[in-house]
């Protein structure tokens, strides 16, 4: 039992014993720095219940706790609000039951009911850029903090790898492509399927303005130009299974699955299961011809098939093309129900989608509620707003993302810069300091993403998230850094009873390591509280207020110069747990702490 679960219990008993009434709920919030105390109970709600001056009644509750309760040791009322000084003993204790705690704040998994996290979802006809970074780091952080929480996680993506898109870049390559391959261009394979994709656009846009010219309204350029009607019959020969087109689709795409594989192993995320567009489709069309039947969807007269979704406050919704042909929410209806029926322990799902994507996951959370899946009432859409840069937008078809891996190149590069000219890396090899780069320039990139709410739209500036002071991952990381460089000076003084604190439970404590100790009291109720919001900026701002509080506590008190013994192996060993916690908060963000910088 936490001490806010003590607190409420023991002031809902206070206020029965004192004025004979059953209290429903009592509030509580962190006693303001400026005051003293540690967890103010706010009297004014019970005036509802109680009457009389809440000042005086904040009194007798508070002389009540004080005398009743042993982790009570003082109190003091503030204009009606009751402020409870929480004892020494109660904090030590605490510290003294976790401190040995390696998965400290972790949940085991409780039962086996699943949940599975969709992220990245690329498709097949262009490399990752910034957004998917984005989306990316998401989804993985939100399936490490839900199974940190105690769920079954599974992590996996559906791979857009079929669609008018795909073909719009075999199309380019068989016109303009020669016969290149990743290995002759000395290239990976999604850039080079990437390139093809832009050489389409190029080549749609001067055969639409050849089309105007000669007497075409843009309107009818747009839907006759020779190039997009390749497109389209491909498109209808690949889902006829032409063997001609089916090999090119599997050639191209081998070559982007390749490239994406490294991309992910760079970004340091991974994947227990995959799922493909092309496998999913079908299932989709299935069920919606049974749909059809049961009277979920309905046929217009030129044979597409939707569902009238107006009285539910939404709009109509096409789900089968008058072709025959899939759309997107096809795919997607027979993705879920394919999750489900490979997993039955599956009771949810999370989908990590940018909020462009907000009303189609409406709409299809909705269609498998008719279609009569219980499990459609836990579906969750990871909704995420777009990142920039300061030179603007980015548009995959001409050509103007931001590359993941050139990205992540010049994050590293821009770590090497600043660093070095910190100076401090004297005594690194070559390949020791170009590890520490690495591992400084994605851990600000991906502290900088992950720091914001995911809801909000983010203007990403790469030298700001390589700032060594501020909210940012380096400054994270060197606190972490210098953590362990104590740890080696205390190994190295051999102190005795390093790891013995017993006999310190009459210790006073420094309001220092009082504070620290109560901002790691928060981590295990920070992730539960991360876990049901699907949001790692949670940990990212909760790991920056620890380290705000360890630096001060570091500036304010000697750890090692400290005389007592028993007072310096307390600091010592609250030193360690701080790194331990910065490790673990990192991990479940997918990033590394440097054991030096």
């Amino acid at each position: 039992m936490n001490i806010q679960s003590i607190l409420e219990t023991k002031v809902k008993e206070a206020v029965n014993s004192i004025f004979q009434v059953d209290l429903p709920e009592v509030e509580l919030q962190p006693t303001r720095k400026d005051f003293e105390g540690d967890i103010t109970v706010v009297v004014f709600p019970m005036l509802r219940f109680v009457k009389g001056n809440p000042e005086e009644i904040g009194k007798q509750i508070g002389a009540h706790l004080e005398k009743e309760v042993e982790e009570v040791s003082g109190f003091n009322i503030i204009k009606g609000f009751l402020n409870i000084v929480i004892s020494d003993a109660f904090y030590l204790g605490f510290f003294n039951k976790i401190k040995d705690i390696t998965d400290f704040g972790f949940v085991s998994i409780v039962d086996q009911d699943a949940v599975m996290v969709e992220y990245s979802s690329p498709n097949t006809n262009k490399p990752l850029h910034l957004g998917h970074i984005r989306n990316n780091l998401l989804g993985y952080s939100v399936a490490e903090i839900l199974k940190a929480s105690g769920k079954k996680v599974y992590k996996t993506q559906i791979i857009n790898d079929r669609g008018i898109h795909i073909c719009k870049s075999m199309v380019a390559w068989r016109k303009f492509g020669n016969g290149e391959t990743p290995e002759s261009a000395r290239l990976k394979g999604d850039k080079l399927v990437g390139n093809y994709y832009v050489a389409f656009d190029k080549a749609y846009k001067e055969e639409i303005a050849e089309l105007v010219t000669n007497g075409k309204s843009k309107e009818a350029a747009e839907k006759e130009a020779p190039i997009l009607q390749e497109a389209k019959k491909m498109l209808l020969k690949w889902e006829a299974g032409d063997d001609e087109i089916v090999a090119l689709w599997k050639k191209m795409n081998s070559w982007v699955y390749s490239g994406f594989e490294k991309t992910y192993k760079d970004l340091g995320v991974d994947f227990d299961t995959l799922y493909y567009e092309s496998d999913t489709y079908l299932l989709g069309k299935d069920f919606v011809s049974e749909g059809l039947q049961k009277g979920v969807f309905f046929k217009k007269d030129d044979g597409s098939v939707w569902i009238d979704l107006t009285d539910d406050g939404l709009d109509e919704k096409i789900v089968l093309r008058s072709d025959g042909t899939a759309v997107y929410m096809t795919q997607d209806i027979g993705t879920a129900i394919q999750r489900v029926k490979d997993y039955p322990e599956i009771v949810g799902m999370v989908y990590t989608v940018g909020n462009e994507q907000d009303y189609h996951f409406k709409v299809l959370f909705l269609i498998l509620k008719k279609l009569g899946f219980s499990w459609s009432q836990n579906l969750h859409h990871l909704s995420y707003g777009m990142v920039d840069l300061p030179s603007g937008k980015m548009k995959s078809r001409e050509g103007t993302v931001v590359d993941a891996d050139d990205l992540m190149k010049d994050m590293t590069e821009t770590a090497a810069s600043i660093s070095e000219e910190l100076g401090k890396l004297g005594d690194y090899s070559d390949g020791e300091k170009q590890e520490l780069f690495k591992m400084i320039g994605l851990g600000a990139l991906k502290y900088f993403i992950l720091k914001v709410d995911p809801k909000k739209r983010i203007l990403f500036n790469p030298e700001e998230s390589v700032d060594f002071q501020g909210n940012t991952g380096p400054f994270v990381q060197y606190t972490y850094a210098r953590i362990q460089s104590i740890l080696r000076k205390a190994e190295e003084l051999d102190l005795s009873g390093f790891k013995n604190l017993t006999g310190l439970e009459t210790t006073d404590l420094h309001l220092k390591e009082k504070e620290l100790i109560k901002q790691i009291q928060l981590y295990p109720e920070t992730i539960q509280f991360a876990a049901e919001n699907f949001s790692p900026a949670l940990i990212a701002n909760y790991v920056y207020d620890l380290v705000k509080e360890f630096n001060s506590f570091y500036q304010q008190v000697s750890i090692l110069g400290e005389a007592d013994e028993q007072k310096k192996n307390l600091r010592v060993q609250l030193s360690k747990k701080v790194g331990e916690v910065i490790q673990s908060a990192f991990g479940l963000l997918g990033i590394e702490v440097p054991e030096r910088m």
